[in-house]
């Protein structure tokens, strides 16, 4: 099975808002990124904008060719404008205003009941919901439950480990990926990978998906967006 990259373009959107104005356009770095061989584009709206923003979604949906995988949190505002604009994808991820990045996976069965609205809905117009969740057997059960057919797992714990930690984190996602390809649920993984720590995780045969952003669009600013995601994309291939 091919692993597929998606390239994650938020922190474009964050150098740009950080100085007002047009530049850098997260949509140039979509365009850069399918070029250089990304398999599909994601994208977090956040309640606070953030980042990306609202009119960014259009252009992306409007403009780019490869699928969208919307980031969004299960809010009210959120399913509307994933209603309203069709998406390939919808991963659902827990937001807190006061955190800097995403901070852990979901709580999927603790909020199941929250939660089975959200998929029941998204998926009624065939946008392919995915759980952001940890690896965790309790998390792919709810995920199993509340009829999700992709999950995400929260990399960022791994990614932030060294030595016997990470050997020990890496079995967690090995292990939770087994469990859901068994019962027919699309394992994908992202947070924190890079260069350096990629490889094991894209050895994972079930894996289907990596989502990458921040470090692609910071190693960009030293070899441009076209070299880091070729370069990631060669570490995916020979993993595999």
């Amino acid at each position: 099975m091919k692993l597929r990259l998606g390239v994650n373009i938020d922190h474009v959107a964050t150098i740009r808002n950080a100085r007002g104005g047009p530049h850098p356009d997260p949509l140039r770095a979509a365009h850069a990124a399918a070029k250089a061989g990304a398999d599909g584009i994601t994208a977090h709206l956040r309640e606070d904008r953030r980042h990306i923003t609202d009119t960014d979604i259009d252009r992306l949906m409007a403009e780019i060719d490869l699928p969208l995988n919307l980031e969004m949190a299960a809010t009210e505002e959120m399913l509307g404008i994933a209603l309203a604009h069709k998406p390939h994808a919808a991963c659902i991820v827990p937001e807190k205003r006061e955190e800097r990045t995403t901070e852990g996976g979901l709580d999927a069965a603790g909020q199941f009941e929250m939660l089975k609205p959200y998929v029941g809905r998204l998926t009624d117009v065939g946008i392919r919901v995915s759980l952001f969740i940890e690896p965790s057997e309790r998390q792919v059960e709810a995920a199993l439950r509340l009829g999700a057919p992709v999950v995400e797992f929260h990399t960022g714990s791994y990614a932030h480990v060294e030595g016997e930690e990470r050997v020990a984190e890496l079995k967690r996602i090995t292990d939770a990926a087994a469990l859901a390809a068994k019962n027919g649920i699309e394992p994908h993984a992202g947070h924190g990978l890079t260069f350096d720590n990629v490889v094991p995780v894209a050895a994972i045969p079930q894996l289907a998906e990596l989502n990458i952003g921040h470090f692609l669009v910071g190693e960009a600013i030293f070899t441009g967006l076209d070299d880091s995601v070729r370069r990631m994309r060669a570490l995916m291939e020979s993993a595999r």
